[in-house]
């Protein structure tokens, strides 16, 4: 039903940036919810931002709440995560993926995921 690709990932400083993108293929992305995650090295999948189907609401961890900021372009099929001041735990695979339940939070809640790109930040 929709593909997605996550890319902009690499390895930055402590107090670095990076956008990651996450392009959509499909014919209906605007009709879904949207989050990112991360899973760190022998650690679950958890939760880091999240954004309605129009773009207006947002959710974000309480790790990451000042620092991430989570967009979509819905005529783009893309949703974004802007990260600033990386800390070293903030080093994880991130993925995307679309909200097919009703806990926003919740990682039972999202399907369809992209592949994961990489973020390291050094300390």
């Amino acid at each position: 039903q929709v593909q997605l690709v996550e890319s902009g990932g690499g390895l930055v400083q402590t107090g670095g940036s990076l956008r990651l993108s996450c392009a959509a293929s499909g014919r209906t992305f605007s009709s879904y919810a949207m989050g990112w995650f991360r899973q760190a090295p022998g650690k679950e999948r958890e939760f880091v931002a999240a954004i309605s189907r129009g773009g207006i609401t947002t959710y974000y961890a309480d790790s990451v709440k000042g620092r991430f900021t989570i967009s979509r372009d819905n005529a783009k099929n893309t949703v974004y995560l802007q990260m600033n001041s990386l800390k070293p735990e903030d080093t994880a695979v991130y993925y995307c993926g679309v909200r097919t339940g009703l806990a926003t939070m919740s990682r039972q809640a999202y399907d369809y995921w992209g592949q994961g790109t990489q973020v390291t930040v050094s300390s």
